[in-house]
């Protein structure tokens, strides 16, 4: 399933899920910043400027995304609601390279829409007090020089989120993931990714497109 480009992802272990938000936030402005900068679909050619840092612990996954954007939407505010349609970003893995693999797709506010299945049409969403458990920081400023929005999310996702597997940790596992910005109805549409994709549509659930992580 997974090819292309390879993270090693690194185990943090001055966090875990006692710790705030805030202090994940800092520890993961200090890892290295990998890009989602692939625009596959010629018909939505607008590229916000966005990356991400990922980390792991004990008890935890990590990730903080940094994104510049001309114009920043944050309308859903439910759990499972449609988030794709506001200022997006979004995180797709198949533990051990399995069959099913989770989407956690979070706006510029936080609000999470996430899943468990084997491809775009067979979806089960994660029940709401799963993720619930998911902490997140979202910070937003406006670059008024630049004429851009700046905003950023900070991650905490507890192993347990991942609950259609049962699992402790991540350590040593070989996971599928790629990870994506998205904008369904912002005045400039858009389709980012962190590993290329090859379909005539945007679509993101083509795990056969994920890049492979490691968890140290």
């Amino acid at each position: 399933m997974a090819g292309g480009k390879h993270l090693n992802i690194p185990f943090l272990n001055s966090i875990d899920q006692k710790s705030t938000i805030a202090q994940v936030a800092t520890c993961l402005d200090a890892l290295p910043n990998q890009r989602i900068e692939q625009a596959p679909w010629i018909d939505y050619p607008y590229k916000p400027v966005v990356s991400f840092a990922i980390g792991h612990s004990n008890d935890c996954l990590m990730i903080k995304y940094y994104v510049k954007e001309k114009v920043v939407k944050g309308a859903c505010h439910s759990p499972n609601s449609p988030v794709y349609t506001d200022s997006c970003v979004e995180f797709f893995i198949a533990l051990e390279n399995g069959a099913g693999y989770y989407n956690l797709e979070f706006n510029c506010i936080g609000t999470n829409l996430s899943g468990f299945g084997s491809g775009k049409t067979d979806r089960t969403p994660l029940p709401e007090a799963v993720i619930k458990n998911i902490k997140y920081q979202a910070l937003l400023h406006n670059d008024t020089r630049a004429g851009m929005i700046n905003w950023e999310l900070a991650l905490m996702i507890p192993i347990r989120v991942f609950c259609f597997h049962t699992i402790s940790t991540l350590q040593g596992m070989r996971c599928a993931a790629n990870f994506y910005k998205c904008g369904d109805e912002l005045p400039d549409p858009h389709f980012l990714s962190w590993m290329p994709i090859q379909s005539p549509q945007p679509n993101f659930h083509l795990p056969e497109f994920f890049g492979s992580l490691y968890f140290e």
